[in-house]
C-alpha cells in the first residue's frame, strides 16, 4: 500500500505507472462480521454502540469483474447506511449480501462472512476491468453509490427502477470505508480539483441523494420561489438541501435542533430557521398519540416566516417523528418527498389533508447517473460546497459512526483512508482560493 500511495502523491506518475504497480493481497477495511448479528439483540436502538460491532480487518484484494474498477481509497465519509450496518437495523445486511450472491457467480463473492462497509469515495482507479473505457489507472475519481445490473428493460428509463438496483458498501460489499474499494465502472466521477481528498469524499451518497429528492423531475421538481421545508438543514442531508434551495432561487425553511446549527444555517445564507428545541414542538403526545394542535402552530409559524405562505415543498427524512406535522404544514397541491426515515419506518398521518387537498407523497431513493453527475457537477464548480465538519482515521470510524448515531456531529463526518493528512489532493489551487470560506463553513462552526 506505500508504494501505491506514493505513487498517489507524486505528480509525475503515469497512467501505465499505476497499470503497472502491483496489487497487495490484502487491505485494510472497516467490516462488520456475520456471526455478530445478535450481539446487540434486546437493546434500545439508541443504545446500540457502533464502535462495538465495526472492526478493523486486513481483507483479500477482491476478483475484477467486467465493467468493474479496483480504487485506491484516499478518503471517505459516514452515512446514515453506515450507522444502519453497524447496529443491525432496520435488518442485518447479510441478508443483502446473500441475496445478491445468489444472482450469479461473479456476484457470489459479495457474500462473505464479513462486510467492508461505505458508501463514499475519493481515490484513484488502480485497475480496470474488461469492457471499461472511460476510464484509467490513475484517473482521480470519486464515486457514487447506485450498483445496478442493468439487464432488465425496467431500468432503462431511470436505473434507480432497475430491479436489481442496490447502495454500493451497504446493499453490496467492498465498500469505501477501506484502503481499497471494488466499483463498477458507471459509479466513477471526476474528483473535483480544488477539493482535498476528504472533502471531495463527504458529498458523494448525501449530494446526490438531495439533487434528486429535490431538484429532479424524479423527486419534487423545485422552481425558483419555491418555500421548502427542510428538516435536520444543517445535518448530513439537509445541508445539501439548503444549498439546493438557495441556489435554485427557492425560499429555504430550515428545521434545527440547537442555536449552533442555526447559525451553520445563516452561514450558508438562510433566514427562515425554526430551532424546534427552543420553541418546543411536540408532535406526539405520547408514543401512539400526534398532537394536531402542534401541527397548526408549526404551521402558523412557517407562514410568520414566509409572509403567509405554506409551503411547496417539504424535504422529509426523519420519517415517523415528523411525518404528521409534514403532511399538514404543505400546501394545497404541495409536494412531501421522502428518502429516508430516521427516526422510524412506520408514518403515521391525518389523511384528509392529503387527498382533500391534492397534495403529493414522493418516495424517493439515492440518485440514478445521470443526477450523480449532475450534482457532483455542481460540487466541481462551486455552485454547491462540502458540509464536511470533521475527519477521522480509518481506525476510529466507529467513533465517527457514533456521533452520526448519536447526532453530535454536524454536516458530514470524513474517514481518511490511505491519505496520512487532512488537506492533500487539492489540484486547482485558483478555484479553491475563491470558495475557501464556504469550503470551510461547517469546520468553522
Amino acid at each position: 500500500m506505500n508504494e501505491i500511495l506514493d505513487a498517489i502523491v507524486a505528480e509525475d506518475t503515469t497512467s501505465a505507472d499505476f497499470a503497472a504497480l502491483p496489487l497487495p493481497e490484502s487491505y485494510r477495511a472497516v467490516t462488520v462480521h456475520k456471526d455478530e448479528q445478535e450481539m446487540f439483540a434486546g437493546l434500545e436502538t439508541r443504545d446500540k454502540d457502533p464502535r462495538k460491532s465495526l472492526h478493523l480487518d486486513d481483507v483479500p484484494v477482491p476478483e475484477l469483474g467486467p465493467g468493474e474498477a479496483l480504487v485506491a481509497v484516499m478518503a471517505s465519509s459516514v452515512n446514515y447506511n453506515s450507522v444502519w450496518t453497524s447496529i443491525f437495523e432496520p435488518v442485518s445486511t447479510f441478508g443483502f449480501l446473500e441475496r445478491y450472491g445468489r444472482l450469479s457467480p461473479l456476484a457470489k463473492r459479495h457474500d462473505l462472512p464479513y462486510h467492508v462497509i461505505g458508501s463514499d469515495l475519493a481515490g484513484v482507479v488502480l485497475r480496470t476491468g474488461p469492457g471499461v473505457n472511460a476510464w484509467r489507472p490513475g484517473d482521480e475519481v470519486v464515486a457514487h453509490c447506485l450498483s445496478v445490473e442493468l439487464e432488465s428493460a425496467d431500468g432503462h428509463n431511470d436505473t434507480m427502477l432497475d430491479p436489481e438496483q442496490r447502495i454500493w458498501g451497504f446493499e453490496t460489499n467492498f465498500g469505501g470505508l477501506a484502503e481499497i474499494a471494488l466499483v463498477k465502472s458507471n459509479q466513477l466521477m471526476p474528483k473535483p480539483g480544488h477539493l482535498s481528498w476528504e472533502e471531495a469524499a463527504a458529498p458523494g451518497l448525501v449530494n446526490s441523494t438531495a439533487y434528486r429528492q429535490l431538484v429532479s423531475r424524479n423527486g419534487a421538481g423545485m422552481k425558483q420561489g419555491d418555500n421548502v421545508l427542510i428538516w435536520g438543514a444543517s445535518g448530513g442531508l439537509g445541508s445539501y438541501a439548503t444549498q439546493f434551495a438557495l441556489a435554485g432561487g427557492a425560499n429555504p425553511i430550515c428545521v434545527v435542533s440547537s442555536e449552533r446549527k442555526a447559525d451553520i444555517c445563516r452561514r450558508m445564507g438562510a433566514e427562515a430557521i425554526i430551532d424546534r428545541s427552543a420553541e418546543g414542538y411536540r408532535f406526539w403526545k405520547d408514543e401512539h398519540t400526534q398532537d394536531p394542535r402542534e401541527w397548526k402552530r408549526f404551521g402558523k409559524r412557517i407562514r410568520e416566516l414566509t409572509g403567509g405562505e405554506d409551503v411547496d415543498i417539504v424535504f422529509e427524512h426523519p420519517g415517523r417523528e415528523t411525518f404528521g406535522a409534514s403532511v399538514y404544514v404543505t400546501r394545497k397541491g404541495g409536494t412531501i418527498v421522502t428518502c429516508a426515515s430516521t427516526s422510524g419506518y412506520m408514518h403515521s398521518y391525518d389523511n384528509r389533508y392529503l387527498w382533500m387537498s391534492l397534495k403529493n407523497i414522493v418516495g424517493s431513493h439515492f440518485a440514478n447517473y445521470r443526477e450523480a453527475w449532475e450534482a457532483n457537477r455542481l460540487i466541481a464548480k462551486g455552485k454547491i460546497h462540502p458540509t464536511l465538519s470533521k475527519t477521522y482515521t480509518l481506525e476510529e470510524t466507529g467513533q465517527a459512526a457514533h456521533d452520526v448515531h448519536r447526532n453530535v456531529h454536524q454536516g458530514k463526518v470524513g474517514v481518511l483512508a490511505l491519505a496520512p493528512r487532512e488537506g492533500m489532493g487539492v489540484r486547482d489551487e485558483e478555484k479553491r482560493a475563491q470558495h475557501i470560506d464556504a469550503i470551510n463553513r461547517f469546520r468553522n462552526a
